[in-house]
């Protein structure tokens, strides 16, 4: 036990702050499974959450019995685990208690359809975005975007147009707390000209992302906002460099994803 740690009344090791490090640990372990992860080996885990080995099965061994988490056969690279349909049941409440979701989703299946286009909706998380809603056309990224994809919201139409919105504060608070890694050879990293792209976007209400989070990835988003007028989530359209020219983005897909925005934030000021 670390020195600014302690036990409470019930015997859990809680830190100074009270922080109890066992749930922290547990669901780095959760999250340490994704899209691109979606099977582990015990060493996988307690390296992508950071953690000892010795933790890590403990804490898997926890997540089996409570049917969060199912082990395979063993394979090549050992023994794997994966996460099970139950771990939905952690975000349910979160999700069943916004009502963006359900209100974006008819708006986003419209509007894919008028520009047959993949069409997303997301939050932001710190410094990612998450997606909540989606329409896909076609596979236009090598991972697969699903509901709770997060992506760095940097180097992303989405994650632009919710970093605009903020208060400059915390902004600026998001943007020295996150790392800026070169995604592609585009990816805008200093901080600097992010900032400046950022107040361009907050201007004219709208980001365009030309290839910084995956080679040949074009998309472009507009902000979402409730009754108070502040930015909540975003939506955007996303297309393929080899369809779609810059100016051909922004002139055929920017004016029915303003109209999209505009029909969800009526609905959001009702909520």
């Amino acid at each position: 036990m670390t020195d600014d740690a302690r036990r409470d009344d019930d015997g859990v090791v809680v830190k100074g702050n009270d922080t109890v490090q066992s749930l922290a640990r547990g669901l780095a372990v959760i999250r340490a499974f994704d899209a691109e992860h979606p099977e582990l080996t015990l060493s996988e885990v307690a390296r992508r959450a950071d953690i000892t080995r010795a933790a890590a099965g403990r804490f898997l061994r926890t997540l089996e019995e409570l049917g969060y988490v199912r082990p395979s056969a063993d394979s090549g690279i050992g023994r794997t685990f994966a996460l099970t349909p139950r771990v939905l049941e952690l975000g349910f409440s979160y999700l069943s208690a916004l009502s963006i979701p359900e209100i974006v989703q008819p708006h986003l299946e419209r509007l894919s359809r008028e520009v047959d286009e993949s069409v997303s909706a997301a939050v932001l998380d710190g410094g990612d975005i998450v997606y909540i809603a989606r329409v896909p056309t076609r596979r236009i990224m090598s991972v697969r975007i699903t509901i709770g994809t997060r992506f760095p919201a940097f180097a992303t139409s989405m994650g632009r147009v919710l970093l605009a919105g903020m208060p400059d504060a915390a902004r600026d608070a998001v943007l020295a707390a996150s790392a800026l890694p070169s995604l592609t050879q585009r990816t805008v990293t200093d901080r600097g000209e992010l900032r400046a792209e950022l107040a361009r976007v907050e201007e004219r209400g709208w980001a365009l992302v030309d290839g910084e989070l995956e080679p040949g990835l074009r998309s472009v988003a507009v902000p979402l906002h409730d009754r108070r007028g502040e930015v909540v989530a975003a939506v955007n359209v996303s297309t393929s460099a080899t369809r779609d020219s810059v100016d051909h983005v922004v002139e055929r897909y920017l004016p029915p994803l303003q109209r999209t925005a505009a029909a969800i934030d009526a609905e959001l000021r009702l909520v």
